[in-house]
């Protein structure tokens, strides 16, 4: 059975994806990336967020599926560019829009957390909090919040032609997007520039909405992983979806429900 990498976003850490990983019927690690969670203090650059998730993979074995939210997808495209062989399959969730499209948002922002970092942790950890109630929200900032390595991710990911990065990579990639998150903007670009994709609608969530239900979502990303390696050779995505559209049990109110996913193939 081939392991997981996980992927964080940016200014949290590894932490964010515990309760998806204490749910996923398959071995899976986190990564910090550099400048967050006991990376903290490191400079962030593309080259060393990639070689960060490949010592990862080294160390379940040389080959895992490489899933990333936000950051952590657009830093797992890169991945799957520079280190195909490593790569079984990737997951990336939040992360199809242009960085032209938000990059001065973001830069905007970013150049705001710079100037009292402390500060700005604080808030993030407020807002996270607010988004994700309950245990997702507390695994977000549970390895402490980086908000001062902000600018530097920022740029390291406008640097990168993700479009390119996706046409060299001759794996499955399935983008996974909520209907309602701003960054699916070019979700159709990242889709043609696939060899091998799926994109994956979840309806009435938002950027970290999928996060909500970690029982949910993680038997989508469990399925997803079967069809790929084998396990469930034939299954279509679309079962994937109908099976992550349960209520998690007992997951109560504040874990929600994944509704079921909407599979578009990539047209290639």
């Amino acid at each position: 059975m081939v392991p997981v990498v996980f992927v964080h976003g940016i200014r949290v850490s590894a932490t964010m994806w515990g309760p998806v990983m204490d749910r996923l019927d398959r071995p899976a690690v986190a990564v910090d990336l550099p400048g967050h969670g006991t990376r903290r203090g490191e400079p962030f650059t593309m080259e060393a967020a990639t070689s960060a998730v490949a010592a990862a993979i080294d160390e379940v074995g040389g080959r895992a599926f490489v899933t990333g939210l936000s950051l952590g997808g657009y830093v797992g495209i890169a991945v799957a560019e520079r280190f195909p062989g490593r790569v079984a399959g990737l997951a990336a969730l939040g992360c199809t829009a242009l960085p032209g499209r938000y990059a001065w948002i973001y830069r905007s922002l970013a150049s705001l957390a710079a100037r009292d970092p402390s500060l700005a942790d604080r808030i993030s950890a407020y807002g996270l909090r607010r988004a994700l109630p309950g245990p997702a929200g507390e695994a977000m900032v549970a390895g402490g919040l980086s908000c001062a390595v902000m600018p530097q991710a920022v740029t390291a990911v406008a640097g990168h032609d993700q479009l390119a990065a996706l046409s060299a990579y001759p794996g499955r990639v399935w983008l996974v997007n909520g209907a309602r998150d701003p960054f699916r903007a070019n979700e159709r670009d990242f889709l043609r520039a696939c060899r091998d994709g799926r994109l994956i609608l979840v309806p009435r969530r938002g950027h970290l909405g999928a996060l909500a239900a970690p029982g949910p979502l993680a038997r989508l990303l469990g399925d997803l992983y079967d069809q790929a390696d084998g396990g469930r050779a034939g299954r279509p995505e679309s079962g994937a979806g109908d099976r992550a559209g349960r209520p998690e049990k007992g997951a109560g109110d504040q874990t929600g429900r994944l509704e079921s996913a909407v599979a578009t193939p990539s047209p290639r």
